[in-house]
């Protein structure tokens, strides 16, 4: 298992290849609160798992008010997390992230309630959660997800699906993983609701024509009668 150092070393990286702003290494290190953020968590973690808890919260607190984002110290973190912008992301003690994932800013990985034990959600390798998303819960969000900005998501998410909406449902996008590196798009996400919608005012507007053709098929008749 790596050490906290290295993952954190990983971390800049992760943060220089993706983050589309980062133009240095330099930068990365002096100017991204997300990896403040994260190297913090990555050594109170190491000492939350050793059992001294108390100087864990205290680290985690510390870098709640320097950057904006809390990170319980019990929650496990993998590979490469990404946390762009980063400004009010919640975290909980009991969620796990995998590798590769990407966190914009306002997220929440919470609970539902006053439950013991694990209680909070658990993301695959390679998810992509949007800006004001809430993942509430002790669900898994698969591999290759992604979870739309504002999104409050209940139940678990497959693997290579998109969630959307209040309350999310959920949408396979193309039927394939989509790989965030190559496509961060928040924007131009299918919402189902809003199709449902677009293909009911379809119908209306035909059967509209057709009631029309009718009535005036009708008028004719009654003027050449």
């Amino acid at each position: 298992m790596s050490d906290w150092k290295t993952l954190v070393r990983e971390d800049r990286e992760a943060v220089l290849a993706r983050a589309p702003a980062a133009k240095s290494m330099a930068e990365v290190r002096l100017c991204y609160p997300g990896l403040v953020a994260l190297k913090s968590h990555r050594r109170a973690h190491a000492l939350y798992e050793k059992g001294h808890v108390l100087l864990a919260r205290w680290i985690s607190q510390r870098a709640r008010h320097r950057t904006g984002i809390e990170i319980h110290p019990g929650a496990t973190i993998g590979h490469r997390l990404v946390i762009d912008h980063g400004m009010g992301i919640v975290i909980g003690e009991t969620a796990e992230i995998g590798d590769d994932c990407l966190l914009y800013q306002g997220v929440t990985l919470g609970g539902t309630g006053k439950d013991q034990g694990k209680r909070h959600p658990t993301l695959g390798n390679n998810v992509l959660v949007g800006s004001g998303a809430r993942v509430l819960g002790p669900f898994k969000v698969g591999d290759n997800a992604r979870i739309a900005a504002g999104a409050v998501v209940l139940r678990e998410v497959p693997p290579g699906c998109t969630a959307v909406g209040v309350p999310a449902r959920i949408v396979r996008v193309q039927g394939k993983p989509v790989y965030y590196a190559d496509d961060v798009d928040q924007i131009h996400m299918e919402d189902p609701v809003v199709r449902e919608m677009s293909a009911l005012t379809q119908r209306i507007e035909k059967l509209e024509q057709e009631l029309r053709q009718l009535s005036n098929e009708h008028s004719a008749k009654e003027r050449s009668a």
